[in-house]
């Protein structure tokens, strides 16, 4: 049946994943409108960032203790985390405190941990030997979906903030009916499998795993603080409007690199595209500085070389994890290594402001580098082998 054609499959869900991932940008892109209309602090708009990253933690960490994306269809909890986060983030529009908009993208966050990795499950299962390609594709989607509350803040400044979140808790309800109505279980991975106690143990029990998430975290040390704060850094030397420009630029980019490096991933090997894509990245953090009161048109240019880069490990890595995780628990490996990866984001987003104040916006995303560079060295052994597939199938 046509509809049923993995190339058919990854398209819906795609679309699906584009339209969830919509909540996890919402308030960052009506920042400025929160913050004043609310009176935050520098503190609390920190938290009211990191809040999204802290539930997206604690629903993973449930997540994989109790082997969710295993133990329950995949599908069904990208459509429950769609239709959660919907309404959490909907509810922004009538809160009355700071507490409560942060408790309520503490909610959003968590529902999306049944977004994220399931969402990666069902793509998986539907690939066998391009499930680099498919993945890169799905990150991609992911990436141009948390770029969009960006595009809309800067195309259309005058609208109310409110009306943002709830026009982004909308496609998130769409993007759940995609899933559940037009998407089915691939043949690829197990759609379902026994609650296992011992299943965290048993993934990380293989060295190829273990490698792979510690350029994981390499990577994501990068991705979201740079992602949350390159609008702060353009505006430093321009206007708010111009610096949700640049944002969309930058993080919608992602999804050039993202699907560029998944076509060629599975020939030339996931773990050389991902420690090549982390040294640029690094080298983008470093000439970021140099970068900061260059002519607009230059740093757009140079915001989404980087926005491409930034994004072209993410889906070869959690490739890489399904490549070397047992059939039955590649929901649980996926699950923990996002977990892992997540809760090391809240450090440094919350860094860089704290650094901005004291060294200015201009050398703040120097102490990013690191993060790709310790990741790319992680990967050296698996660039050796060219992280080709060890398995039969993969």
């Amino acid at each position: 049946m046509p509809t049923r054609s993995p190339q058919m499959q990854l398209a819906w869900l795609s679309l699906a994943m584009f339209l969830g991932m919509t909540l996890w940008f919402s308030a960052t892109a009506a920042n400025a409108a929160i913050v004043a209309e609310f009176r935050l602090t520098a503190a609390e708009t920190a938290w009211l960032t990191m809040a999204v990253q802290g539930g997206f933690v604690i629903g993973t960490l449930v997540s994989a203790l109790l082997n969710l994306p295993d133990v329950l269809n995949p599908r069904r909890l990208f459509w429950i985390g769609c239709v959660a986060g919907a309404i959490a983030n909907a509810w922004l529009a009538a809160a009355g405190s700071v507490a409560v908009l942060v408790a309520l993208r503490l909610v959003t966050g968590a529902a999306l941990a049944l977004v994220y990795p399931p969402g990666m499950k069902v793509a998986a299962g539907w690939f066998e030997k391009r499930r680099g390609a498919a993945l890169g594709v799905l990150i991609g989607a992911l990436t141009v979906g948390s770029a969009f509350p960006h595009l809309l803040a800067a195309a259309a400044a005058a609208i109310p903030w409110r009306v943002l979140m709830l026009f982004a808790s909308a496609l998130a309800v769409c993007g759940g009916g995609i899933v559940i109505a037009l998407v089915g279980d691939g043949p690829y991975v197990a759609s379902s499998a026994p609650f296992d106690p011992a299943a965290i143990a048993r993934v990380f029990a293989d060295r190829g795993t273990r490698l792979a998430t510690l350029g994981y975290l390499g990577h994501m040390w990068e991705l979201y603080a740079m992602w949350t704060w390159i609008a702060a850094f353009a505006a430093a030397t321009s206007t708010p409007r111009r610096g949700s420009a640049i944002a969309f630029l930058t993080i919608a980019s992602g999804a050039i690199g993202s699907a560029a490096a998944g076509s060629i991933a599975d020939r030339v090997g996931k773990a050389r595209i991902a420690r090549s894509a982390m040294l640029v990245s690094a080298a983008c953090c470093v000439a970021s500085a140099f970068m900061f009161h260059a002519p607009i048109v230059a740093l757009a240019l140079f915001a989404m070389v980087w926005g491409v880069a930034i994004v072209a490990d993410s889906a070869q890595l959690s490739a890489l994890v399904a490549q070397y995780s047992p059939r039955d628990h590649v929901g649980t490996a996926l699950t923990v290594q996002t977990c892992a990866g997540f809760l090391l984001t809240m450090a440094s987003i919350r860094l860089l402001p704290a650094a901005a104040q004291v060294v200015g916006w201009q050398w703040v995303f120097l102490t990013l580098a690191p993060g790709p560079l310790l990741g790319a060295y992680a990967l050296r052994d698996l660039a050796k082998s060219a992280g080709l597939p060890r398995k039969v199938g993969v």
